[in-house]
């Protein structure tokens, strides 16, 4: 078994040798994902105005498994690991989110602080903020419940409705809003003062900068206008039909992949004090074992363990990475297709013995 000190001292080879990005590659990807994805929702439109439903029912199937993708490759443009330069990464990471209904730049920083974080519950708690078992134990027994039923695993899609269709269109509304009240109430009680000093000065919850709102802005605005011309094309019920569905599900696979990634069985939990970088990225991620064309479709994310090892190396090289290194990931925590379910029952950090655990491993500690 090597020992997280070896690992430390191996993984600056490993980094030099497979952080190495192709610009020919990454526009395979683009092209074998963009070209079918476009394709896919055509015809699932055209099947819906012919009211040919199952065959609309697959189309769309296939489509959220492209999104999925075309989720993937965002990631990667936001890690900076999918094309050689930055402009191009910033380009088509922008598209990608344009299409998963993320602005990529404003995700990509959210991301940024989970992978410096990671395993760290202290400082981030995941997609489902998970609870300590000290907070959940004071709950009243119907909001334990809440929170047990709330991070079930079904309510899935409508975790992926709010995520990727309603929070990033609703926070851009509201913030501007809020944003052109307090330029137009600042500038009457100051008359003098700029526009552009009263713009440095406002502070909002909702985005950290400048950068961040100029690409929430030109997410929404391009986004929106594609939602536009798409409904005066093909319909507006037959349009958003296939959209809703498709994203809907889409980002429901998303939230449950990255979810067991990190809370599963024993996951390695622990506060500041106690925190290794090393430690979160071997005992705290999982290694999805999954079939092939499902690695195909979520871009090899499934050895997560070295992605977050190191972020620079992209999604083409993580295979080769893993098969030559697999003997240093013997700790790191496997999950099949079929232990997803289980895996997601893990939803409360034991803050006292570093790991995470189901709500029935707590109720069965807190009874001893």
């Amino acid at each position: 078994m090597t020992s997280i000190d070896e690992i430390k001292s191996q993984t600056p080879a490993m980094v030099t040798k497979y952080a190495q990005r192709s610009n020919t590659r990454a526009f395979i990807q683009i092209l074998n994902t963009y070209i079918p994805f476009f394709g896919l929702f055509y015809l699932a439109m055209d099947s819906l105005d012919d009211s040919s439903y199952w065959l609309a029912a697959a189309y769309m199937f296939l489509i959220s498994a492209f999104i999925v993708r075309i989720f993937m490759l965002m990631h990667d443009c936001g890690h900076k690991s999918l094309f050689r330069t930055q402009l191009l990464n910033s380009i088509f990471g922008f598209f990608s989110g344009v299409f998963c209904g993320m602005p990529g730049y404003v995700w990509a920083q959210h991301h940024a602080y989970h992978h410096s974080t990671n395993g760290n519950w202290s400082k981030y708690r995941g997609p489902l903020s998970t609870l300590s078992i000290d907070e959940f134990a004071k709950l009243s027994t119907t909001k334990q419940k809440f929170y047990q039923y709330s991070r079930h695993l079904f309510m899935a899609p409508v975790g992926a409705f709010l995520y990727f269709i309603f929070n990033p269109r609703f926070n851009w509304a509201l913030g501007t809003l809020k944003f052109l009240v307090y330029l137009f109430v600042t500038k009457i009680k100051n008359i003098r003062t700029s526009i552009m000093t009263i713009s440095r000065n406002y502070d909002s919850k909702l985005w950290k900068d400048g950068a961040e709102y100029w690409h929430m802005f030109g997410n929404n605005v391009v986004l929106l206008s594609i939602w536009a011309a798409a409904s005066w094309y093909f319909g507006t019920a037959t349009f958003f039909t296939v959209y809703l569905i498709t994203l809907t599900f889409a980002g429901a696979v998303g939230i449950i992949i990255f979810t067991i990634q990190h809370n599963f069985e024993d996951s390695y939990a622990a506060e500041d004090a106690n925190w290794d970088y090393f430690e979160g990225s071997i005992k705290g991620t999982s290694y999805l074992t999954l079939p092939r064309i499902v690695n195909w479709f979520s871009a090899d994310i499934a050895y997560h363990h070295i992605h977050h090892l190191s972020s620079r190396i992209p999604n083409y090289n993580l295979e080769a990475c893993h098969k030559e290194y697999a003997g240093m990931f013997g700790e790191v925590p496997r999950i099949r297709l079929g232990d997803i379910p289980r895996a997601f029952k893990h939803i409360l950090w034991d803050n006292k013995n570093h790991k995470i655990i189901s709500i029935k491993k707590y109720r069965e500690q807190a009874a001893t």
